[in-house]
């Protein structure tokens, strides 16, 4: 067997397999079968091709060719000849399957687009082989035109053309390289011409300055109402949703749109427990703070603690209510001196501190200070039942935090409630 030559491309024969079973495969066939009334050579062609008679088939330009064994030791050499494609039909034919990706997209995926074939066909430019245009060669003495080693040629290559339409254009005079590489091109020369070209010879800063001076600037974003525009119509009955309460969230939605225009984003990407704990802290009622609990599974208790450190601190409140952290050791031993010092002014008796990583609690007085990641001071009071709630806002300074406090100390504070 010689080898391809520059330009060729070598392909398996096809044994016993089904010669075709795509629509463009079949039109191979069609025109070998209607090329011929020599139905004997073509039975005898499709039985030599059947058992694996056609050895190695070589694809060119313009050909396929291949040795076929017939009845002699010695097999024939067979082609078939098929005309290639003129330049200008080259150009038609690219031009026709770069005008619609999924003609390009397809015949990578191994599908030969019907459209693809009708609009080159209109346009005078055969892709699939007409009968008139296969032209049969053999080194057999039989004149039969295909003569049955060619006819087994045809029939072999039916089953490769199947799984690869680029088959087609080899045989037209295009290896898929190439076809492949000038639909690049062509892509490219497209997107070139399509992209505006800047203009040369401004500084950016001067073409910005120029753009912002010619562009109006955008309204104030106007404030939220203070109460929620009424519905138009009631919810329909039966799905449960109150006129009330509908108007409460657009409020809400309301409320945290002009904080996200002000920057504020806190409340952009809360997850769902703690995003009810948001609402809870609003105040919107007992039936609301009610339902909250019951839908977030959430212990009332634990809830309500959370609730309150949102009011008092937002989601870094929570933070503190839920989590401890080790914070610098000399801030905690600064805050440290410096509660002690107040507390000796304010009772005339030494203090008992204990710290415990972020945490300073006045045994004495059930008072809790909390260091936040925010670096500022969150007052904690002990109930009755030994939990810590959290009692005031946030103070920069510790001192400042427990003075926020001071007045509900013990031994009032014993009577402290979470409400």
């Amino acid at each position: 067997m010689s080898p391809a030559l520059p330009g060729q491309r070598r392909v398996p024969a096809h044994g016993k397999r089904a010669f075709t079973t795509t629509w463009w495969g079949q039109a191979w066939v069609t025109a070998l079968e209607d090329s011929t009334l020599e139905a004997g050579r073509l039975s005898r062609g499709r039985t030599y091709a059947r058992k694996g008679m056609v050895r190695q088939i070589t694809v060119a330009p313009g050909q396929i060719k291949a040795s076929v064994q017939g009845s002699l030791p010695r097999p024939y050499r067979s082609s078939v000849h098929l005309p290639v494609l003129t330049d200008t039909q080259w150009d038609t034919l690219l031009d026709t399957v770069a005008a619609r990706a999924e003609h390009l997209a397809a015949l990578l995926d191994g599908e030969m687009p019907a459209e693809l074939v009708d609009d080159t066909r209109q346009a005078d430019v055969p892709l699939l082989p007409q009968p008139t245009e296969l032209a049969p060669d053999c080194s057999c003495p039989d004149w039969g035109y295909p003569c049955k080693h060619a006819a087994a040629l045809c029939y072999a290559i039916a089953a490769t053309i199947d799984a690869d339409p680029f088959v087609l254009f080899a045989l037209r005079g295009r290896s898929r390289e190439e076809v492949l590489a000038q639909l690049r091109a062509r892509r490219r020369a497209s997107q070139e011409t399509a992209t505006p070209q800047a203009p040369t010879g401004v500084p950016a800063a001067a073409a910005y300055s120029r753009w912002a001076e010619h562009t109006p600037r955008l309204p104030e974003p106007p404030e939220p109402a203070a109460h929620a525009t009424p519905l138009p119509i009631s919810p329909p009955s039966g799905t449960g949703l109150a006129t009330t309460d509908l108007e409460r969230l657009m409020s809400d939605a309301a409320t945290r749109a002009a904080q996200l225009l002000a920057g504020d984003t806190t409340s952009l990407h809360l997850p769902q427990n703690l995003d009810a704990v948001r609402i809870a802290a609003s105040a919107p009622g007992p039936e609301w703070f009610h339902h909250l609990i019951q839908n977030t599974g959430a212990k009332p208790a634990v809830f309500a603690r959370l609730t309150r450190a949102w009011r008092y601190g937002g989601s870094t409140g929570v933070t503190v209510a839920e989590e401890s952290h080790s914070p610098d050791p000399s801030a905690m031993t600064t805050a440290r001196a410096a509660l002690a010092t107040a507390l000796t002014e304010m009772t005339d008796v030494p203090a008992r501190l204990r710290a415990w990583r972020n945490r300073l609690t006045l045994t004495d007085h059930d008072i809790q200070l909390r260091l936040g990641p925010d670096t500022r001071w969150y007052p904690y009071l002990r109930d009755n039942d030994g939990e810590w709630w959290p009692a005031a806002p946030s103070g920069a300074d510790p001192v400042a935090a427990l003075t926020g406090v001071w007045e509900q100390r013990s031994p009032s504070a014993s009577a402290f409630k979470a409400s």
